[in-house]
């Protein structure tokens, strides 16, 4: 039985051979890689600053720290994506104000995140009376951006600052209509976007993260903050041209990347789009196997949006089948089949149903989650592999429809 993973990276001598460089250089941590990384990362996206650190989720804590949320303030934050997106807020002291998906991409839905704010301003919310509302923090789910063009109109509607969650998104792009240039996620479309490059990622450097901006000042304060909120970093002290000094500016954190990390990260920036266009492919040959499929909704593409593929995710349709989600996962492990789910919603783990979150709150997410399966897709997948997993759905579909 042919095994399939849910993600293998695709690692080449490129990479190994500055990783050694690196090694014999002397020089491990913060350094020339690290800063040819953000130079190099911040024109693959057109933003002016960027930011290397040690995660997305570093990155996230960054932004909102850099930007003065403040404790007892509320963010917009979507019920369906990964603990990061919340906790860092949680971090500052302040609330999450979970938001409901859309029923086909998943992703923040705006009619509820208005709903929010008026349940928010009327008590109505498990949030405390009187907090003030900051900002919002979008995911853009699987590698599909959200509308661009709602989320930038929502927030000036409402006076909030805006974090993009782009784990999922590099290389990504939207475009408000056919005659419009294709802008890139990070190309300044919010205050911060943030990227991550954890191992099984669009692209990858083990573990670690970018931050965005357009914004000097904001970059200037999220790379001290993420030093101890030094003001010279670890490279600028300790090499020949260096001064010994700094100053504490403000209660900073360990973030940095290192030069390690970073030298992977350099070559596999070089390569994103050559490895965004590998996952398309397996999409598409996933869309012609499944097309006939009526028991399954496949994944929703939208011409004004270039999608990074980070997911492919199907929604199991329960009325026309005989198997729930967590059994067709199952039979798929049986199978030699690596799956995933994205995500339980934040609104049904513990944290949050102990701070007063209900499943009624959120309708959507707590329905849609229960038939969602992520299959893999990774640039390296071999045309045996795609087939076995397409080989795999199909017969356990045509097995248990109705």
């Amino acid at each position: 039985m042919l095994k399939v993973p849910f993600f293998r990276p695709d690692i080449r001598d490129d990479e190994i051979d500055e990783v050694a460089a690196v090694l014999r250089s002397g020089w491990l941590t913060t350094g020339p890689r690290a800063e040819r990384f953000e130079k190099d990362f911040a024109a693959a996206v057109g933003a002016r600053h960027a930011v290397a650190v040690n995660s997305c989720t570093a990155a996230l804590h960054l932004a909102v720290a850099g930007l003065d949320l403040q404790p007892g303030d509320a963010v917009l934050v979507p019920a369906m994506t990964f603990a990061a997106t919340a906790e860092v807020v949680l971090y500052m002291g302040a609330h999450p104000v979970l938001v409901d998906c859309d029923p086909q991409t998943l992703a923040l839905d705006f009619e509820d995140a208005e709903q929010k704010l008026a349940d928010l301003a009327a008590g109505r919310l498990p949030v405390p009376a009187g907090a003030r509302c900051a900002g919002i923090l979008p995911v853009h789910l699987g590698g599909l951006m959200v509308d661009v063009g709602k989320l930038r109109a929502f927030a000036e509607r409402h006076g909030l600052w805006t974090v993009e969650d782009a784990a999922h998104a590099f290389p990504a792009a939207w475009r408000p209509d056919a005659a419009a240039p294709w802008r890139r996620c990070g190309e300044g479309t919010s205050e911060v976007t943030c990227f991550s490059f954890y191992a099984n990622k669009t692209i990858t450097t083990g573990e670690g993260g970018m931050a965005v901006t357009g914004d000097e000042e904001l970059a200037r304060r999220m790379r001290s903050l993420s030093l101890h909120g030094l003001s010279n970093d670890a490279w600028g002290r300790f090499e020949v041209r260096g001064a010994w000094d700094y100053r504490i500016l403000a209660a900073g954190y360990k973030y940095n990347l290192t030069d390690v990390a970073a030298a992977i990260g350099v070559h596999q920036l070089a390569r994103a789009e050559e490895m965004r266009r590998a996952r398309e492919a397996v999409a598409a040959a996933y869309d012609e196997r499944f097309a006939g499929l009526k028991e399954l909704e496949l994944p929703p593409r939208r011409a004004d949006r270039v999608h990074a593929w980070h997911v492919y995710q199907v929604k199991l349709r329960p009325e026309a089948l005989r198997i729930d989600r967590d059994a067709f996962l199952a039979e798929l492990g049986e199978r030699g089949v690596g799956t995933s789910v994205h995500y339980r919603p934040l609104h049904l783990h513990p944290l949050y149903e102990e701070r007063g979150w209900r499943p009624e709150d959120l309708p959507v997410a707590s329905e849609v989650w229960r038939r969602t399966v992520s299959l893999p897709i990774f640039p390296g997948m071999r045309d045996d592999e795609v087939g076995a997993v397409a080989d795999a759905v199909t017969d356990l579909v045509r097995r248990y429809r109705r």
